[in-house]
């Protein structure tokens, strides 16, 4: 299994991240139910919320759960149901969201694609980050 394979597999299909977005040198966070597939994260919220305001104003987006640090590009793709490989996703792992949210009209679906991932981990109590970057489609994993 290559390394890129291996951090799939850890990551998994779903789980609750902070997204972290920019704009006009204010940065906001804020916990989101994310779905993974196609080595992409996606989410959805209003397109009305300062976080929308600010991925079009800056598309620098940044991701974390867990141990793992995930900086990319985020764009918005569509709403939630123009888009069946998002609704088919969130319906397996969040389908209260989809029953509550998905077919608001201010709805939309983000998508971040990864530049960088990160994972802080101990083998044997020694630290060591993690790198995958994937502008260079390399890994790394350094002891700090």
């Amino acid at each position: 299994m290559s390394e890129f394979d291996r951090l799939w597999n850890n990551i998994g299909e779903c789980a609750v991240m902070v997204l972290s977005t920019c704009a006009e040198n204010k940065v906001t966070s804020r916990s989101m139910s994310v779905v993974v597939y196609g080595g992409k994260f996606y989410c959805q919220t209003n397109k009305d919320y300062l976080k929308c305001r600010q991925i079009t104003e800056n598309p620098n987006a940044a991701l974390c759960f867990g141990n793992y640090s995930i900086e990319g590009r985020c764009s918005i793709i569509g709403k939630p149901y123009d888009n069946p490989e998002f609704i088919s996703a969130m319906e397996k792992s969040y389908p209260d969201a989809v029953k509550r949210w998905s077919k608001l009209p201010e709805e939309c679906v983000l998508e971040i694609t990864p530049i960088l991932i990160r994972s802080w981990i101990y083998e044997n109590n020694v630290p060591y980050i993690e790198t995958w970057d994937f502008s260079n489609n390399t890994y790394r994993k350094k002891q700090q």
